[in-house]
């Protein structure tokens, strides 16, 4: 496993989070996992929202967050998995609800508030999302470079080589 290397950047708006989950989501590739971590109302959702859109998730399958359905799928270049462990509070709802069985799937897994079980997480294909709000900006750190991937606070500026 090639070591964590992590960046950071600071989005104010929550177009901005968007637009970095679209960005991040064009690079991503089947068997990856993204563990959001965030206060309520931090821009988790968002970012995932950006991020089906740059996976290929159509325009028709509105995103929205997972609290009381657990998991949504959304088909993209290759099935989505968004999770949100926010409601669960014992390792036996997470294994009720299959979660072991998405992370063999061929596709990408993303999970919102992924701290509550972060003993749960497949340490060898994880990359960190953290989402927090410090004077109304949501602050996303912790994704590791892996292969060529380029900054993420390039990702923010660039409008060429990302769209």
């Amino acid at each position: 496993m090639q070591p964590l290397v992590t960046q950071r950047c600071l989005t104010t708006q929550a177009e901005e989070t968007r637009i970095l989950g679209v960005r991040l989501g064009r690079r991503a590739r089947a068997g990856d996992f993204i563990a959001c971590y965030g206060t309520l109302g931090a821009g988790k959702t968002t970012f995932v929202q950006g991020f089906a859109e740059g996976y290929g998730v159509g325009a028709n399958n509105y995103v929205r967050s997972p609290t009381f359905a657990l998991v949504h799928a959304y088909h993209g270049r290759t099935p989505l998995y968004h999770f949100d462990f926010y409601r669960l509070s014992c390792f036996t709802e997470v294994q009720d609800i299959g979660f072991e069985e998405y992370l063999t799937a061929r596709g990408v897994v993303i999970v919102e508030w992924a701290d509550k079980f972060s003993q749960l997480l497949p340490a060898e294909r994880l990359r960190y999302i953290s989402v927090s709000l410090p004077q109304r900006g949501a602050v996303c750190s912790g994704w590791p470079m892996i292969c060529s991937m380029a900054d993420i606070s390039s990702m923010l500026t660039d409008t060429g080589a990302w769209l």
